[in-house]
């Protein structure tokens, strides 16, 4: 699954530059995750780094977005391989 992030979010900024895949970013009102590029840190770190560092645990699974480890690591090397 990819993260989201809820209302919870106090826009610290801490988050966004944690994002190895830049799928972050500020929305309208609080950061947003971009599915597309959230591959929960696969391929990168053990854990998601955002969740790591955010100060108020606002950044739990997204459950319209189900995805396996396997299709996160895919998701990781298609991202790296539009990098090259």
């Amino acid at each position: 699954m990819a993260l989201m992030i809820t209302d919870e979010c106090i826009n610290c900024d801490v988050c966004e530059p944690e994002c190895p895949n830049d799928a972050i970013s500020q929305g309208d009102t609080i950061y947003e995750i971009d599915p597309k590029k959230c591959t929960q840190c696969i391929g990168h770190y053990d854990t998601p780094q955002c969740v790591e560092v955010c100060p108020v645990d606002c950044i739990p699974l997204n459950p319209e977005v189900v995805e396996s480890n396997e299709q996160l690591q895919s998701k990781y090397e298609q991202l790296m391989a539009a990098k090259r």
